[in-house]
């Protein structure tokens, strides 16, 4: 990769990226993927140390809708009414198990 193509790489581990996208949909209502989250976990990062008046943009690359069988969902399913089971249940393969 080209370095002059970018400022700065910095890493996120999967459960930060993990716990973000789960308080994005929390907290927004923003559905993301694992990938999202971190982006997010990035953007925090940055926001923290610009300056006043800064601007940050981020974009989330993804959706969670392929992410329903991997540990971004994991537990949900067990907390679930039956009205969100319902919901679960009308959408043919993206179903969580309860």
């Amino acid at each position: 990769m080209d370095d002059r193509l970018y400022d700065e790489v910095i890493p996120v581990p999967g459960a930060e990226g993990i716990r973000w996208a789960r308080e994005l949909a929390r907290r927004e209502g923003i559905l993301t993927g694992i990938s999202g989250g971190a982006t997010f976990a990035v953007a925090r990062q940055v926001a923290e140390r610009a300056g006043a008046g800064s601007v940050i943009l981020c974009m989330l690359p993804d959706t969670g809708e392929r992410y329903m069988t991997t540990p971004l969902f994991e537990g949900i399913a067990e907390g679930m009414d039956e009205e969100e089971l319902a919901l679960s249940r009308s959408t043919p393969g993206f179903q969580l198990e309860a």
